[in-house]
């Protein structure tokens, strides 16, 4: 009897943990839609700002938001899952690559203003890229590469030992078997690295800041090298910097982010449900 009452106390306890957890974020959410919905429509999401970004969209900031993510994507998916794949796959177990992958963990703690100002002198005046969505994506990439690496070993690694050596015993090379049998077997857990790294390349402000984001363009970018809009900075703008400004504009600016982020996650959700289904353990 004391038995069953102790699990019984103990789901309710962890219901409720569960709910203290979920009920900010979940309220948080539905203000911020019942704030922003009035601005959202169609010139507002298709239209540039106007009349000291008091009117008019923010279409140049959700072009720039989406060529920034796509540049870090870019950059940091492929060098990430490459590093992972290396780290798990074929660098041995000792000393150095303990230290690489407690320098992994540190970097991934590291403020993102302190990336921010990396990318300024290394991309912005070093290589002279310019205050640019180059230099921008490249700082970004640099900030996700943590979690990206992390995660995708961690992945990597949760992969049967007994996969690799019956793909080894019937004749598949190493690389064979880590493209062919681990990688796709650990799709779902290197997903999930990916988009939380995109996700918070795509709501950083401080990176962008020094390195590519601008405080107003009234045409969109024609190539990597020019300066762009993003949400997350224009956000910052309307709120601290324009005075007067209507607050429905910076509700629904935030809106428009959150649907951004959470499309994203929404995307890798399917992605990774499908290839979960498909995996063989």
């Amino acid at each position: 009897m004391n038995r069953h009452l102790s699990q019984r106390l103990g789901f309710f306890v962890l219901t409720l943990v569960a709910l203290f957890t979920v009920t900010p974020i979940v309220a948080v959410i539905v203000y911020i839609f019942i704030q922003g919905s009035p601005a959202i429509s169609w010139e507002f999401l298709t239209v540039a700002p106007r009349s000291g970004m008091r009117e008019g969209g923010i279409l140049p900031a959700i072009i720039g938001t989406f060529y920034l993510t796509i540049g870090t994507a870019a950059f940091s998916v492929p060098l990430g899952i490459a590093a992972a794949v290396y780290l798990s796959e074929y660098a041995a177990d000792n000393r150095w690559t303990r230290l690489i992958r407690l320098a992994i963990i540190n970097l991934a703690g590291i403020p993102s203003v302190v990336y921010g100002l990396f990318g300024l002198g290394l991309f912005v005046l070093f290589l002279n890229f310019g205050t640019s969505i180059l230099s921008a994506s490249l700082t970004l990439s640099i900030m996700t590469l943590p979690v990206i690496i992390s995660t995708a070993e961690e992945a990597l690694r949760a992969v049967p030992q007994a996969f690799r050596t019956v793909s080894i015993s019937l004749g598949a090379t190493r690389w064979q078997t880590v493209r062919r049998i681990v990688l796709p077997q650990a799709l779902p857990g290197i997903l999930t690295g990916v988009i939380l790294g995109l996700e918070r390349a795509a709501g950083e402000t401080a990176p962008i800041l020094f390195t590519g984001a601008a405080f107003f363009l009234p045409r969109l970018p024609g190539s990597v090298f020019d300066a762009t809009m993003a949400l997350p900075y224009h956000l910052f703008v309307i709120s601290t910097q324009v005075p007067e400004m209507p607050i429905q504009i910076q509700y629904g600016t935030a809106l428009v982010l959150l649907v951004f982020v959470l499309g994203m996650n929404l995307i890798a959700t399917v992605i990774r449900s499908r290839a979960r289904a498909r995996r063989q353990w």
